[in-house]
């Protein structure tokens, strides 16, 4: 018995290699290398070209299946499926879209309209339902904001502000929305580091109104302060938008920004 577990732990395909055949085909299927209606290569070429076994490609396509990218029929082999069928606020799908050198503005935008729709009523939710503790959790991140001088703090307190905000909704739905939160954010965070003008500063005051009606337990106003904060970034990357489309490539200044 303790034989054929140890040759069964050993056949067992390993976790890192899984993740890594699992994100180069996720990114080159997002990023269009690979694009919709393309059939994958068969297992085998798969096996050589990443130098594993049967057992990791199968895993990372049953994952990419389950994420919505591809549709896997025997005989018929694996084909990629349209965006439209993708689970788009899957933390890995977010990041594989928008992870790289040239976020998809557009994309952003059409993530921010999706946040506009969750956030407001989370903060509203949040202003009837945080605890003392949830409290404390989103006044402490506000502070940590204010107090940021670099971007990596400016960022982990930036989420986490988001964050508490979330889980003070005491809803397991919206709360399961962390994922993809921490994913968007990350990525908005991106384009407003490398381009033009202070997101960080222009948007503290809509956060700050946001934590004291959470505090004050006044449903409306936190709403309202919500859909303020959400809407200045969405203008912002508008923006990012034309002059995108203008000049090409993001860029600017490195001064903080904020989502």
């Amino acid at each position: 018995m303790r034989i054929t577990r140890a040759r069964s732990a050993r056949k067992r395909p390993k976790p890192g290699r899984i993740h890594a055949v699992l994100t180069t085909l996720g990114r080159e299927i997002a990023q269009e290398i690979i694009p919709a209606g393309t059939l994958l290569p068969p297992e085998h070429d798969l096996e050589v070209r990443f130098g594993v076994g049967r057992g990791v490609v199968r895993e990372a396509i049953k994952t990419l299946s389950g994420k919505g990218l591809v549709s896997v029929r025997p005989r018929h082999g694996t084909r990629v499926l349209p965006r439209s069928d993708w689970s788009l606020l899957d933390r890995d799908v977010l990041s594989w879209l928008v992870g790289h050198d040239k976020p998809d503005v557009e994309l952003l935008l059409a993530i921010q309209e999706v946040r506009s729709i969750i956030e407001p009523a989370a903060a509203a939710l949040a202003a009837t339902r945080a605890t003392k503790k949830d409290r404390q959790r989103i006044n402490a991140a506000l502070a940590a904001m204010e107090m940021s001088d670099n971007q990596a703090s400016a960022t982990a307190a930036d989420k986490a502000f988001h964050l508490a905000i979330l889980d003070a909704t005491h809803n397991p739905v919206l709360q399961g929305f962390r994922g993809a939160i921490d994913t968007i954010l990350s990525t908005v965070f991106l384009v407003a580091v490398d381009s033009v003008g202070g997101w960080f500063e222009g948007n503290l005051p809509n956060h700050a109104i946001t934590a004291r009606a959470i505090e004050a337990r006044d449903a409306e106003k936190a709403r309202d302060a919500m859909e303020q904060l959400i809407g200045y970034t969405r203008s912002r990357l508008s923006k990012q938008q034309g002059g995108a489309r203008r000049g090409g490539r993001l860029g600017g200044s490195s001064v903080l920004r904020q989502t």
